[in-house]
């Protein structure tokens, strides 16, 4: 009994040892962070609570924005510098493809924005989109991020060990991604299906890890935690009166593999389940990021004690990491690119403006990337910055993975008062003929049939060929200064074919030089010349070929509703030839000689707009232009009158007058504008401008006298469509009130 006694104390004594020595363990603890779209911003929370708690995190897994939330936690940012991160994000906006103006090309600003839908053209048949957005700019976003860790190509040499999840669209599979591009691996794992498109990697093509494992604890476990904490922010199946949207019913088809009939979850692997309530919010809910936070720190809350217990068997403190300087400045040794098959190397350095030996930082680099990124010839740009040896010197290279050579068919809509209704068909096509070419037609129907066609050779920074062919034209019951007749039916047709070579500095300052060859046709069928033989009396119907040369620089935010920048446009026009047919009337009387002679004009704008506060915008700018030589045909004066964005070249909007309505050989113009965002936007505004419009204007003595002024209140939406505005306008001059109404992209 004495030998049993003394066996069974020494039993307890080496049980009670083990159980002290297992206690004394640095407990690694694995997180596990589930897809939710927007409510993985409770994510965030839980992460403060347990760093509140003192838990540090040694292994990551999560999926769709579980990854992307576990991906920069694991890169080194801690959850305060994660809230301020997200806090920043337009999510809305980044979702779009749209990249900020500044990165686009001077070629796609000069154009500017006016396709409604995009369908792509692929073995000759016209298809969808396979998503609302390519994801290009999500990736960007997220190669930004992740700069600090872009040379870490093995997720486990992270500063915490990470893995997420996709699915492979071939085969339905999940995809443990522990290797490659950080940021590529996080767009794929939250590639969510319609809203982004999918991602290839290593030949798969991947899409949302939430379709087979929204939740990856077995994963987390495997990679060597003893404990497992996992934030799930699923909130079950909706019931069908819920499932009103495409997203939502997305969502529904995600959560069959968690909640679907039959099936039952069991979390045995993990030891603190933080579940937050989701139930009043949906993966697209962004705009409700603080009260899903406070619902993440709740639901942390509520494990304090459990977080606790876990930190105080836990030995090591978490790494500081350090960020990305963005600011370092460094010179650029080499540059090495990989996957141009259809672009020249120039065009690619070109669009990233770096060349060997430049002096450029880490925003440099970036905005190289978004400015590649904005051709939308790329759908994967991966790159590494590495020693080169030399003190203060990098090596460059770039791994790029070419978007698929397609033509595409592209819709809008639009109206004012001027051309009327019309509807846009575009076909646009890349490397017809040689490398870096793009082709364009766009074809306007409706009651002033136009076209437009484009076919430009853009090579970056160099000198870029272009040639364009465009007819424009609009019919109107237009003002005549007659003492007979007060209005005429008007009829204007401008058929110009242009052949030019352009340079760009910065991707804000343009030159080019180029010959035109131009025929303007302007007639009416309400005056006849006595003894005609035709219905028709003509204003103008003659060939003109000029020779020309502009200067452009832009920085504008935006196409439309524009926030903040500066453009200028200064062109100079030499009309060396015309043809020999004379004007049966003039539009205005006591007009210049009709008789041709060369001639030349110059003509500009330059206008700037800042806005206080986000909201109240202000908007100045000055134009003019001048004849220079003989006295202008009259043809070739210059109008002002009208609102719109897609007048000729010789024809200045200015409110309180209707188009064309004033005219003369020079002219000299201000305008100042206010503008209001009183709810996202729609806006609210107040212009006044003001002219003075005269023959030889700039060889007299009052050229800042004020012949002309007028003023304009307007309500403006920034729609998919495009723009749609409504002006109300007068002047002081006349007694009439002129509406101005917008509907849609300018074209």
């Amino acid at each position: 009994m004495r030998n049993f006694l003394f066996i069974l104390m020494a039993f307890i004594v080496v049980a009670v040892s083990a159980q002290d020595k297992a206690l004394e363990k640095d407990l690694k603890v694995g997180l596990v962070l589930s897809g939710g779209g927007a409510k993985g911003f409770a994510h965030i929370a839980a992460i403060k609570v347990l760093e509140e708690a003192g838990v540090r995190v040694d292994f990551i897994g999560g999926t769709s924005m579980g990854a992307i939330v576990g991906a920069l936690y694991a890169s080194g940012y801690n959850a305060t510098e994660l809230d301020s991160i997200l806090k920043n994000v337009d999510f809305e906006n980044i979702m779009m493809d749209d990249l900020p103006r500044s990165s686009q090309s001077f070629y796609e600003k000069k154009e500017g924005k006016k396709y409604a839908i995009k369908l792509p053209v692929k073995n000759k048949k016209v298809g969808l989109p396979v998503a609302i957005s390519t994801g290009q700019n999500v990736l960007n976003l997220f190669m930004k991020l992740t700069q600090h860790v872009h040379d870490v190509r093995d997720f486990n040499k992270l500063p915490i060990p990470f893995l997420c999840v996709a699915t492979n669209l071939e085969t339905g599979r999940k995809v443990v991604l522990k290797k490659g591009s950080l940021a590529k691996a996080i767009r794929a794992s939250g590639a969510f299906p319609t809203l982004l498109a999918p991602v290839e990697i290593e030949g798969q093509l991947l899409v949302d890890g939430g379709i087979v494992d929204n939740f990856p604890v077995d994963e987390v476990k495997k990679m060597g935690a003893d404990i497992v904490i996992g934030v799930d922010v699923q909130d079950g199946l909706d019931e069908k009166k819920d499932l009103d949207s495409a997203v939502k019913i997305i969502s529904q088809i995600v959560g069959f593999q968690m909640y679907g009939e039959g099936k039952q979850v069991f979390y045995e692997n993990l030891d603190v389940h933080i579940r937050p309530d989701m139930t009043n919010y949906d993966v697209v809910s962004f705009d409700k990021r603080e009260e899903i936070l406070e619902k993440g720190d709740i639901a942390a809350r509520i494990h304090m004690e459990r977080l606790k217990e876990i930190a105080s068997h836990q030995h090591r403190e978490n790494l500081f990491v350090e960020k990305t300087d963005y600011e370092e400045v460094f010179e650029v040794k080499n540059i090495t690119i990989h996957g141009a098959k259809n672009y020249t190397t120039r065009y690619v350095k070109g669009k990233l403006n770096i060349n060997k030996k430049d002096s450029i930082n880490y925003h440099d680099l970036l905005t190289g990337i978004n400015n590649l990124s904005a051709t939308k010839n790329f759908k994967g740009i991966d790159y590494f910055v590495l020693n080169s040896g030399e003190e203060r010197s990098k090596n460059l290279t770039f791994n790029l993975e070419e978007s698929e050579l397609e033509t595409s068919i592209n819709l809008g809509v639009h109206y004012d008062k001027l051309y009327k209704t019309s509807v846009l068909l575009n076909v646009t096509t890349q490397n017809v003929l040689v490398k870096n070419d793009l082709m364009s037609f766009d074809f306007m129907l409706g009651d002033n049939i136009r076209y437009k066609y484009n076919y430009f050779i853009d090579n970056g920074f160099h000198w870029s060929f272009g040639f364009r062919s465009e007819l424009n034209g609009f019919r109107t019951n237009m003002k005549y200064r007659n003492d007979y007749v007060q209005r005429i039916n008007l009829v204007y047709e401008d058929w110009t074919n242009q052949l030019y070579l352009q340079t760009v500095l910065n991707r804000n300052l343009a030159f080019g030089i180029g010959g035109e060859l131009k025929r303007i046709r302007a007639y009416t069928e309400t005056l006849i010349k006595p003894g005609a033989n035709s219905n028709k009396s003509y204003f103008d119907d003659n060939f003109y070929v000029n020779a020309y040369s502009y200067i452009s620089y832009d920085t504008y935010d935006r196409e439309y509703f524009v926030k903040n920048g500066w453009q200028f446009d200064a062109r100079f026009v030499w009309h060396t030839y015309s043809t020999g047919h004379t004007s049966d009337f003039n539009l205005y009387e006591n007009e210049a000689s009709d008789t041709f002679i060369p001639t030349s004009k110059i003509y500009g704008k330059w206008a700037y707009t800042h806005t206080f506060n986000e909201k109240f915008t202000l908007q100045i700018s000055t134009g003019g232009g001048v004849s220079l030589g003989a006295d202008t045909r009259q043809p070739l004066n210059f109008f002002l009158g009208g609102y719109g964005d897609n007048y000729l070249s010789q024809f200045t909007p200015f409110y309180g007058y209707e188009i064309g309505e004033l005219s003369a050989n020079s002219y000299l113009v201000s305008t100042a504008k206010i503008q209001v965002e009183i709810f996202k936007d729609h806006y609210v505004s107040f212009a006044k401008n003001i002219a003075n419009i005269n023959h030889d204007l700039y060889k007299g003595t009052e050229v800042f006298k004020v012949t002309n002024d007028g003023y304009a209140l307007g309500y403006g939406l920034n729609s998919f469509l495009g723009p749609i505005e409504f002006h109300y306008s007068w002047s002081p001059d006349h007694n009439d009130a002129i509406y101005y109404v917008n509907l849609g992209f300018w074209f």
